[in-house]
């Protein structure tokens, strides 16, 4: 808390939000401002709720910090970037980016937020490094809700890959250096990602749909053509690393 303490010109929202952490890290079932304060001793959510809504604080220079904090922490000369997203359920329509979509909460089609997330791994562990709100076509084209939610009139549709792309870039900015970058088929599947990723000079292992087309110096074959054609005694089983069911193993050619 000390590394970001300055962040916060005044005392009563210094002292929140390090409340709000201890909350956030406790084993609440549920987390949110309502049952934090309450946590905390607080008598009513609104203090948490200025914290997050009206305080004035920087939170892109909180999420720098952060970021500086992990690197340093487990910094790992093999660690990897890992993009992915995920959502929370929401009830209301009011707030910003909610609408029907699919969140992997729920693991299906909700009225729910959805947000990409950047995470460190290395052998020392895991944390998230860097954050962007997934905001639907549907937020971007209405500028009362914009305005209303604090975000800038001038806010432009980007899909989930494009946000991955913009915090790999932030990271890689900021003097940070990694070889690899691992995501699921949200982001496989996008080639002006995969083609970022090759001009900053970067590995990556991004899944694909099975109906993707890869090229190779005989042609283009899609993806399941492909791994049909190679030979039984081309593939072997290796392990991705531990996961919290033990060994993650995979199928490699």
């Amino acid at each position: 808390m000390g590394r970001i303490a300055g962040r916060f010109a005044r005392v009563e929202p210094r002292r929140r939000v390090g409340r709000l952490v201890l909350g956030l890290l406790s084993d609440l079932p549920r987390k949110n401002c309502w049952t934090i304060a309450e946590w905390a001793g607080e008598a009513h959510p609104h203090g948490m709720q200025h914290l997050l809504c009206r305080a004035s604080w920087d939170a892109h220079a909180v999420r720098d910090d952060v970021r500086e904090y992990v690197v340093e922490h487990l910094h790992d000369q093999e660690a990897v970037l890992v993009v992915d997203e995920t959502g929370d359920v929401k009830k209301g329509a009011h707030t910003i980016g909610v609408q029907r979509q699919y969140t992997g909460t729920a693991g299906r089609i909700e009225n729910s937020q959805v947000a990409v997330y950047l995470v460190y791994a290395g052998a020392r562990g895991h944390a998230a490094v860097d954050r962007e709100l997934y905001v639907p076509r549907s937020g971007t084209c209405d500028p009362d809700r914009c305005r209303a939610a604090g975000l800038g009139e001038d806010i432009v549709f980007a899909t989930k890959p494009e946000l991955a792309c913009t915090m790999i870039e932030r990271f890689l900015n900021a003097g940070h250096r990694v070889g690899w970058v691992a995501g699921d088929e949200v982001y496989g599947g996008n080639p002006k990602l995969r083609s970022a990723l090759e001009e900053r000079g970067l590995g990556y292992v991004l899944a694909v749909a099975c109906s993707a087309e890869v090229t190779t110096h005989a042609g283009k074959f899609r993806a399941d053509t492909l791994a049909a054609k190679i030979p039984k005694r081309a593939w072997q089983k290796l392990s991705a690393g531990a996961g919290v069911k033990g060994k993650r193993f995979y199928d490699w050619a």
